[in-house]
């Protein structure tokens, strides 16, 4: 156990290492090391906009606007911490912003707006939402953006508790509660469409 243990770190470090040393290469302007950020990452953070804003073109094109705003902060850039975790809060912030731009412009209906990205037939949609999320993705869509938004960041992002509080403006507390919330509703939420489905 101890030393499964220690292989785990080793391998953590070595990925936190790879991150860095990418990262080095790429404020340097290495267009290889930008290269394998992008598709070491960009699956993860699509399938986590997605989550966010339920659609998945828009989840694409939030993803293209970090990893420009990315590109553009290159001679700059310093990495404190993950570097997933860094991309995951600058997807988290762009949704959150589309979010908001989308309800103080009402101009497309809400149902379209928000169609569920799993309505897409692209290869994309079906590497990214299968037939076996319909329902989690249905789900998601049903809870408060908050809630919503915490989870995500939780499950896919791998964000601490502490970052996300940071990241909404709340309490650890409030965005303990905002999780276990957002928890409590999926499974009620799944559970009582599983019990519809045995019933028709």
């Amino acid at each position: 156990m101890g030393d499964s243990r220690l292989s785990w770190v080793r391998e953590s470090d070595l990925f936190m290492l790879e991150d860095k040393l990418l990262v080095w290469k790429f404020s340097r302007g290495d267009k290889d090391a930008l290269r394998r950020i992008y598709e070491k990452y960009k699956d993860d953070l699509v399938t986590l906009a997605a989550a966010l804003l339920i659609d998945l073109s828009t989840a694409e094109d939030a993803v293209h606007d970090v990893f420009a705003a990315f590109i553009n902060s290159a001679e700059g850039f310093r990495l404190t911490g993950s570097l997933k975790g860094y991309l995951a809060t600058c997807v988290a912030n762009n949704a959150r912003n589309r979010n908001r731009t989308r309800q103080r412009h009402p101009d497309v209906p809400l149902d379209e707006a928000a169609a569920p990205a799993t309505e897409s037939t692209g290869p994309d949609t079906t590497a990214i939402f299968g037939e076996e999320l319909r329902r989690l993705t249905w789900a998601l869509g049903e809870l408060p953006y908050e809630q919503r938004e915490v989870l995500i960041l939780r499950t896919y992002g791998g964000m601490r508790f502490k970052a996300i509080a940071g990241e909404q403006r709340v309490s650890i507390n409030t965005v303990q509660g905002r999780y276990r919330y957002a928890l409590e509703k999926l499974r009620s939420m799944l559970d009582g469409e599983a019990e519809n489905e045995t019933r028709r």
